[in-house]
């Protein structure tokens, strides 16, 4: 009798299937009726080149003879276009200017030769690296290619029923209290889920500078050797972003 798992594991995984020619027929997509249909794309609203400056003190673990090589790349966390709202009936379009807030790192890998303890005539030197991230945050203002479709304001108002109550013992008959019950509420309120615009990183150019701050030479080895453990560095970052957000646009008459 077969135990449990030869029954749950009918197909031996270890071994593959025959595979056979398969058959095809080619089949009418199904179109819309309509001459000119409306389709639900990202819309590119504009490319724009940012450039900022960046300026970081790093320091190593280990002192560092010589720099080798430095791999970056750069990272965004928060690209957003900030655009003000509007009451339903208004135009809902516009291309701004508006701000553009970014916010990001450039990843720093930094592979180096760090000197080893011994004889300083003749320096021997392991290789090692260190990886950080160099912050940046700027806002700029920008004007859109295509317009942005606004956010619609949520609205909520209050309305209320009149009431007329007698008063009681203690006033005249025909006289009442007239207004509107506190006791109950009642609302209308409207709700727009708008379609917020995101972004994409193009591409980017970093222009660095990176020099020691604590450079020491070895005593008596050889001329111009040294170590440190500190640096700092200068950078010019330029990022090409592309901004867009989700539209119903018509794809028009047919040439």
């Amino acid at each position: 009798m077969s135990n449990k798992n030869e029954q749950q594991n009918c197909v031996n995984l270890n071994q593959s299937a025959s595979t056979e020619q398969c058959e095809n027929t080619p089949v009418e997509p199904v179109v819309s009726p309509t001459d000119n249909p409306l389709i639900r794309v990202p819309v590119n609203l504009g490319n724009f080149q940012v450039t900022s400056s960046l300026v970081a003190n790093i320091s190593f673990p280990d002192p560092v003879l010589e720099i080798k090589d430095i791999k970056k790349r750069v990272e965004i966390v928060q690209c957003r276009l900030m655009t003000p709202p509007v009451t339903n009936g208004e135009d809902p379009f516009s291309v701004g200017p508006f701000p553009l807030f970014l916010k990001g790192h450039v990843r720093k890998n930094i592979q180096y030769a760090s000197p080893c303890p011994g004889d300083t005539e003749c320096v021997s030197s392991e290789l090692k690296s260190l990886t950080v991230r160099v912050p940046f945050e700027c806002m700029t203002t920008v004007t859109l290619e295509e317009p942005v479709q606004l956010p619609v304001i949520n609205t909520r108002n209050e309305f209320d029923f009149f009431r007329a109550q007698d008063l009681g013992p203690g006033f005249p008959e025909k006289d009442q209290f007239l207004s509107s019950d506190i006791s109950q509420f009642h609302q209308s309120s409207t709700q727009a889920y708008n379609n917020l615009p995101f972004c994409e990183l193009v591409s980017s150019e970093i222009l660095e500078w990176d020099e020691s701050t604590d450079r020491q030479a070895f005593g008596t080895g050889p001329v111009g050797e040294g170590y440190f453990h500190n640096i700092v560095e200068k950078v010019n970052l330029n990022l090409t972003v592309r901004v867009l957000q989700n539209q119903t646009v018509s794809l028009g008459d047919e040439a």
